[in-house]
């Protein structure tokens, strides 16, 4: 029988002549300086050693890795076994040969440098290290196949209709040998037996009467494929593996089905970092992060932008959450053969690592990878990725999250079963409402697609906070109500087949600097530590779940001024009573969100208590003040606002802004109303077009079809989110143009 030994102890060196430092894995080197600002944590190629447990002679001894970051380099006793490029995917190698008597020693070289290995740049902290478990494994000769893309060996296809196929792998097949497989229920019960001679490739095939369907969060039903490894009555190996019985599709009116009825996937996207651990996070952290989710009332959870751990997929399974997973081909496309090959070694090790969890649906091939601009050979590469995935998975469906500017019309919208775009109208640039515009246009432009809002967010800082809410003013308040306005468009638009919050958790991102926040994105709706849940959670919270709770908002606006009285009460019960100080003030019916206006808060120490009707309470304390605390205000640069992480991709010249003309600063929609200026604007989308060339014709946006959704953002906003679009010099281009023209 297999055994397996967890690794915790571990030495540690960037530099070899200083010494090592004994470290307990997982381990990153970028657990502070990755979250901490500035876009200087450390990417570099540094070591471990590890000292392997004592083997037992006449087996075979596999080392494997639950995940390195990017490109890990593996020697055992001296001896080079190879390396893995990809920092997020299980990988092994075998060790049996290489092994001496007495003590044996793994070294492990871990690199996160720039290479050709995806991801390359990316509003995410790209941690380096052995951040996942490191497993030492001993077999018998004969046992399921461990070299097989890091998986086990054991592949099972199920129909909703109880028919199973199981693909098993056996390494060092011998005559005699015999496959069997036994199909478990949740109670441990043998529904299924099945048996085959034992081959490299070994197939076997069944039905389980009348299958329990795994039924998303309201019913997660799954069953276990034991696979034992038998020959002359000696069980050599034994392999457990979890799936499910169900079907979905989706539909481009009706959304996401699921067993064949109708199922609004509506959920968060996870990173799975978190503050003072990196990615070198536990079972005891994974599980946190899907009980947050569970709460929230969530059922579906986009795992960006890479392939996240075995066993948070694993309690997915079990909790009935839809997943959409992702390789992290992101940002910039890199036209190498080396990179295209990576990209096609993530997608494989991805799908064929993840296929037994009924939980999984989606396989997302790229997000926002227009960024960087647009060719026939990146139309290529995302063409293979997504015939690749149905090779392997003929079953589930393909996906890409496209940048808010990819124009509607472009045929790399046309490549995967389904589509998401990440849209942040009212955050970066206009208003909410312009979300129901876009999705509206799209809609009745492409009824036939099936549309999905992959992400949508706003920026909040816990120290900031308003009576007038507004974008880009950072406070708890506008993210708020941000997110409510977002509810409302999606109760009213059915047909979107899934909507993800970006992001359930703030997360690192070493090179960002806002709202008064450094080395992090600040979108979660509950803090990088988990310690707490922001307003916007109870949003969703009183939107989705079915948990009784009542949740007064503004506990961290503490000091309330004339004029900032109001308070916000989210809830699932239908009415909310307020309670002042221990007296009774007033009872509102309501239908998830409730204001009482003006509440008469006395000097000093206030408390206040909400009671619903479905018996739950919350208490907050508010001082009253006479003034209103200016320090809840966060005062920005004007001319600094707030940035999408891209938009420093491309520098711009230094330009001029004299007063009485029009300039790059000005808004899209102002410059249009004038007709010389707006000669200046189709001269931009002109230059766009024509930077794409005959070879991508079409990929270039379109005047009208952007006008509606770039109306309030300024022209050099546009011109950044375009990114590579845009030729160089562009912005000042057209600033030199703009600027001769009195507005």
């Amino acid at each position: 029988m297999r055994t397996e030994i967890v690794l915790q102890n571990a030495y540690f060196t960037k530099n070899e002549e200083q010494g090592w430092e004994k470290v307990t894995l997982p381990h990153t080197w970028n657990v502070l300086d990755g979250q901490d600002g500035g876009a200087d944590y450390d990417r570099g190629a540094y070591r471990y050693r590890i000292i392997l447990p004592q083997h037992t002679p006449g087996k075979r001894q596999y080392i494997q890795f639950d995940g390195a970051n990017h490109i890990a380099s593996v020697w055992c006793s001296g001896e080079y076994l190879g390396k893995h490029e990809g920092g997020f995917s299980t990988f092994r190698f075998e060790l049996t040969d290489t092994l001496g008597d007495g003590e044996n020693e793994l070294l492990v070289e871990v690199d996160n440098r720039r290479s050709h290995v995806y991801p390359q740049q990316a509003d995410f902290t790209f941690f380096g290290g052995l951040y996942r478990p490191v497993r030492f494994l001993e077999t018998e000769c004969g046992h399921f196949e461990l070299m097989k893309d890091g998986t086990d060996g054991i592949f099972v296809t199920s129909e909703i209709d109880g028919q199973v196929r199981i693909d098993a792998f056996v390494s060092a097949v011998q005559e005699g040998g015999e496959v069997q497989a036994s199909i478990l229920d949740m109670e441990n019960r043998q529904v299924l037996k099945l048996q085959a001679p034992a081959r490299e490739h070994t197939a076997l095939k069944g039905r389980v009467p009348a299958p329990h369907l795994w039924n998303g969060i309201c019913d997660p039903y799954c069953y276990t494929a034991e696979l034992t490894l038998i020959r002359e009555g000696k069980v050599l190996d034994c392999v457990k593996t979890r799936f499910g019985f169900r079907s979905f599709s989706v539909n481009s009116e009706k959304g996401f089905m699921l067993n064949g009825r109708e199922y609004s996937l509506r959920g968060v996207s996870r990173h799975q970092d978190r503050e003072n651990m990196g990615w070198a996070i536990g079972e005891k952290e994974h599980r946190e992060d899907l009980e947050l989710i569970k709460e929230i009332g969530a059922n579906t959870i986009r795992l960006a932008h890479y392939q996240h751990s075995q066993y948070f997929t694993g309690l997915c399974d079990q909790a009935g959450m839809v997943l959409w997973m992702e390789i992290p081909f992101i940002t910039i496309f890199m036209n190498t053969p080396e990179a295209r090959e990576n990209t096609l070694l993530q997608m494989r090790e991805l799908i064929t690592q993840n296929y037994n969890h009924p939980s999984v649906c989606f396989w997302g091939i790229s997000n926002e990878i227009s960024i960087g601009g647009i060719s026939q050979a990146l139309e290529e590469n995302l063409r293979e990725l997504n015939h690749l995935a149905h090779e392997l998975d003929p079953g589930r469906l393909t996906v890409m999250a496209q940048v808010s500017t990819l124009d509607m019309d472009s045929p790399l919208n046309r490549i995967t079963d389904v589509l998401g775009y990440n849209h942040y109208f009212g955050w970066y640039s206009g208003k909410t409402e312009d979300n129901k515009k876009w999705l509206d246009s799209f809609h009745k432009k492409y009824p036939e697609r099936a549309l999905g809002l992959s992400e949508y967010g706003a920026e909040t800082v816990l120290s900031w906070h308003t009576e007038t809410p507004k974008a880009q003013d950072y406070t708890e308040e506008y993210q708020a109500l941000y997110h409510e306005d977002m509810l409302k468009i999606f109760a009213q638009r059915p047909w979107l087949w899934s909507t993800y919050v970006w992001n359930m958790f703030d997360f690192a991102a070493d090179a960002r600097s806002e709202g008064g926040s450094s080395g992090r994105n600040n979108k979660g709706l509950v803090t990088y530590d988990r310690r707490i849940k922001k307003d916007a959670f109870f949003v969703y919270k009183a939107f989705w779940s079915r948990e009784p709770f009542v949740h007064i908002c503004g506990r961290r606006f503490a000091d309330r001024g004339p004029g900032q009285r109001d308070i916000k009460i989210y809830s699932n019960a239908q009415s909310v009573t307020l309670l002042i100080n221990g007296r009774e003030y007033r009872t509102q019916k309501g239908n998830r969100i409730f204001v009482f206006r003006d509440v008469p808060l006395e000097e000093g120490d206030n408390t206040l208590m909400a009671k619903a009707d479905n018996l739950s309470e919350d208490v907050i304390h508010l001082n009253g003040t006479q003034e209103p605390n200016t320090s809840y205000i966060f005062s920005q640069n004007e001319e600094e606002g707030v940035t999408n992480w891209f938009e420093g991709l491309e520098e711009t010249a230094a330009m001029e802004f004299p007063e009485g003309f029009f300039s790059v600063r000005d808004k899209v929609g102002e410059v249009a109303a004038n007709p010389e200026a707006a000669a200046v604007l189709q001269f931009i989308f002109d230059r766009i077009n024509e930077k794409e060339g005959t070879e991508a014709a079409g990929y270039g946006a379109s005047m009208d079809s952007l006008m509606d959704v770039l109306r309030d953002v300024s022209v050099e906003q546009f011109l950044k989110m375009a990114g590579k679009h845009a030729p160089a010099g562009l912005t000042f281009t057209a600033n030199t143009m703009l600027i001769k023209i009195k507005k």
